[in-house]
């Protein structure tokens, strides 16, 4: 009878816990990301245009379009989501917040494809006194932001890979392939975490001194942790890390 209540239980909430994974996907600004980063895609394409023999560049533009499908890259986000994260409620009412709101408008604005431009050479260098510093320095510590820096550029600038692969087997495969791509990964968060500080300063800089200290508190809390850990496997899957556009059905 105890089992019996416990199934019943289960299935009677089931769909309220999807409702609030799928407000969470949608209030946490994840569809509007991206979409900054198919505007970034699409920009790395026409990068490649006039660097790669017309059928190389044709390929990676068929098997980039296929991987990064933005109605599959939603959905495999907003699924590692659900299976990742246990309690979505906290993190909801944390976004539904005004404090929430005004940090992934700002997070949205910084990844806009007219500010990635303005910024190409590099953000400006904000002042801050120590204190700014401090609460920016818990929040860097706090934010999966390098992992997740790192596994999007990658993914942007590995955009030719499968291409090359798929005319020579073998070129971009196996163990010193996967070897190649761990240490760029590496590289790049070295690269991203020397400038984190400053990053977080300018993406942040409307932020108040006590809101940016209400927000380090949620991020370094049980509920916001949760939440930036499966936010980053969310995006792992999102982007399909580690598996080859072969491996993905058109629409996965």
């Amino acid at each position: 009878m105890r089992r019996l209540f416990v199934l019943l239980l289960m299935f009677c909430t089931l769909p309220a816990w999807a409702d609030s994974y799928d407000q969470l996907y949608k209030v946490a600004g994840w569809p509007e990301q991206r979409a900054h980063f198919n505007d970034a895609l699409k920009a790395a394409q026409q990068r490649y245009r006039n660097s790669l023999p017309p059928a190389v560049y044709q390929a990676l533009v068929d098997n980039s379009n296929q991987r990064f499908a933005p109605q599959a890259m939603d959905q495999r986000a907003e699924k590692r989501l659900r299976e990742t994260l246990r309690d979505p409620s906290p993190a909801l009412q944390f976004f539904q917040s005004p404090l929430g709101m005004k940090i992934v408008n700002a997070e949205l604005t910084a990844t806009r494809a007219d500010q990635l431009a303005k910024n190409a050479q590099g953000l400006p260098h904000i002042e801050a006194d120590a204190t700014r510093q401090l609460l920016i320095g818990h929040l860097a510590q706090a934010l999966p932001a390098k992992e997740a820096g790192a596994e999007i550029s990658l993914a942007i600038a590995g955009v030719a890979a499968d291409s090359l692969s798929q005319m020579i087997p073998g070129l971009m495969g196996g163990a010193s392939g996967q070897g190649m791509l761990d240490g760029q990964r590496e590289r790049l968060m070295k690269q991203i975490a020397a400038d984190m500080n400053n990053t977080l300063l300018y993406v942040y800089r409307d932020l108040s001194d006590p809101e940016l200290e209400e927000f380090s508190n949620f991020a370094e809390s049980p509920e916001g942790k949760a939440y930036y850990q499966a936010a980053l496997a969310a995006i792992r899957a999102g982007l399909a890390v580690g598996q080859s556009a072969s491996s993905l059905a058109p629409g996965q």
